[in-house]
């Protein structure tokens, strides 16, 4: 898994390419560490080159989306492959979290939407 960081003026950008699992998980949450810890996060993970997530992937979105709301931010998912969607839809954290078709979506939408 490689995990590449986008700084932009309204929000980083993580983007994520390959299998997101229990060896591969602690790299993106490093770099969610980093994107958390600035005042008001926003930050969007972007999943579009990600091909498998296990629940050790889903629960680092969780606690990143946990982090930034307690910081006054927020995580968001962005292109999710049409696997992916229905995983985080049937375990209930499509809503919680922010699915978004794209980036640009993502981040277009307010923060309190």
């Amino acid at each position: 898994m490689n995990v590449s960081v986008e700084e932009r003026p309204d929000a980083v950008v993580l983007a994520v390419r390959g299998n997101l699992d229990l060896d591969s998980a602690p790299s993106l949450a490093g770099c969610l560490d980093e994107a958390l810890s600035r005042p008001e996060p926003r930050v969007v993970v972007d999943l579009s080159g990600v091909d498998f997530c296990d629940s050790i992937g889903l629960s680092t979105f969780v606690t990143g989306h946990n982090r930034a709301r307690a910081a006054g931010g927020w995580l968001r998912i962005a292109a999710p492959s049409e696997f992916l969607e229905r995983l985080l839809n049937t375990v209930g954290l499509a809503d919680r979290l922010g699915v978004y078709p794209s980036v640009a979506d993502a981040v277009a939408n307010r923060p309190d939407d």
